[in-house]
């Protein structure tokens, strides 16, 4: 064995898997940013909590929906021209925001056209993104490569939050001009990735005639796989029960009446812990098994949303959600980290716009539960419906022996030709 074979892969000296972190960051925070000021501005326009949840429902729709024609796109076409043209679409987009705010034009119907523009460039150009990940990083550094996505997550909605309290409490054209500075970093970055890249990194997969039957294809595989379906599923229950509850909360907040800047110092506060989360990732995955993990981040999660309801203020509602979040990082980090080690290449735009229409099917009604449940259950009761969606989906995951399962990092691969042709 040489020298170069027996070590490990650095990703600090990965100039592409660089570019590519500081492009992916750059777009995330741009998402972050508008997925906190456009429901805070829809609620301060029409004082209307049925109102925002609209406009959040039908962007995470539309989000599902073209995630569907992504992961065709990203596997017919050169993922790294697709995440430049998605940087260059959300410049288009964030400088008309920035453009409406600037001419008191932000309507309902202005933030509902815009959220669902800024969510459909997501869903055709965020599978590109992701997918391209596994051109960039050998299988060996996947999972630290996975663990320090979970970090910089963690550190944008650490940022996201506070930084959007603040653009939001100066005018709203500030949260459009930081979001098109930061879409123009992803466009530099996205260039520079193009010229950075080698050959092996730009091989274009076979098209095909038929997006229906390479969309299909896609699904029908992860369907197939064993080791994947039970994820499928509790993490469509788990998402939908946990996004009502921090929805549900958001909502609650302001309408009792806390500033913009306090709810965002609120989720900067939960971002904070699942940074600490992020921080020890690595040494989880690398010594517990991702079933495990997952069992246990669910059952904190649901144990969170069960005792939210008796939280009243904001240090005891932070203390809840920060015992409810520390695990999600590991947690995803395994998921994630296996699914795209055990996806082959000419599959993994199509797979991961399927298990994205999976997590993210039921989202949308998130934010329709909480706002219509605020109006007819109150608070307490909304958030009564959260827990026992996730107490429903960390049932079904310790019920499942495809879960328990999961192995630790090393064993991924191994684990995942178990699977093949099944």
């Amino acid at each position: 064995m040489t020298v170069a074979e027996s070590t490990p892969h650095r990703l600090t000296r990965n100039p592409a898997y660089l570019l590519w972190l500081a492009g992916d960051t750059s777009t995330g925070l741009a998402e972050s940013l508008a997925a906190f000021a456009i429901p805070l501005l829809a609620l301060m326009i029409t004082d209307d909590p049925a109102q925002a949840g609209v406009i959040g429902a039908t962007g995470l729709l539309l989000r599902v929906v073209t995630s569907l024609i992504g992961g065709v796109l990203a596997d017919r076409h050169d993922r790294l021209v697709l995440m430049l043209a998605g940087a260059v679409l959300g410049l288009v987009l964030a400088a008309a925001f920035t453009l409406l705010a600037l001419t008191d034009a932000l309507t309902f119907a202005a933030l509902l056209l815009l959220n669902a523009l800024i969510a459909a460039r997501t869903g055709l150009f965020g599978v590109a993104d992701e997918s391209a990940l596994k051109q960039l990083v050998p299988s060996d550094a996947m999972g630290r490569a996975q663990g320090a996505n979970q970090g910089r997550d963690a550190l944008l909605g650490l940022l996201g939050g506070p930084l959007g309290g603040m653009l939001l409490a100066a005018g709203g054209w500030f949260v459009g001009a930081v979001m098109a500075i930061c879409q123009l970093a992803a466009t530099v970055t996205g260039w520079a990735l193009l010229r950075t890249a080698g050959a092996s990194e730009r091989i274009l997969p076979e098209k095909r005639a038929s997006a229906l039957a390479e969309v299909t294809e896609g699904l029908r595989w992860l369907l197939a796989r064993r080791d994947l379906r039970a994820v499928l599923v509790v993490t469509t229950i788990i998402n939908l029960g946990f996004n009502t509850g921090m929805t549900t909360t958001i909502f609650a907040l302001q309408q009792e009446g806390y500033s913009a800047a306090v709810i965002g110092w609120t989720g900067a506060a939960v971002s904070a812990v699942m940074l600490v989360g992020a921080l020890v990732s690595p040494l989880l995955i690398g010594r517990v098994s991702a079933g495990l993990l997952m069992i246990v981040g669910l059952g904190a999660a649901t144990a969170a949303m069960l005792t939210l309801p008796l939280a009243q203020g904001i240090p005891a509602i932070l203390g809840v959600l920060g015992c409810g979040v520390i695990l999600v990082p590991a947690l995803n980090a395994g998921l994630l980290g296996y699914f795209t080690v055990a996806t082959p290449d000419h599959l993994l735009g199509r797979a991961n716009s399927a298990l994205g229409v999976f997590a993210m099917g039921a989202m949308p009604l998130a934010p329709l539960i909480a706002g219509l449940g605020l109006g007819t259950l109150g608070r307490e009761g909304t958030l009564l419906v959260a827990g026992a969606l996730c107490l429903a989906a960390a049932l079904l995951a310790v019920c499942s022996p495809s879960l328990r399962s999961l192995p630790v990092e090393s064993g991924w691969t191994e684990h995942a030709r178990r699977f093949d042709g099944s």
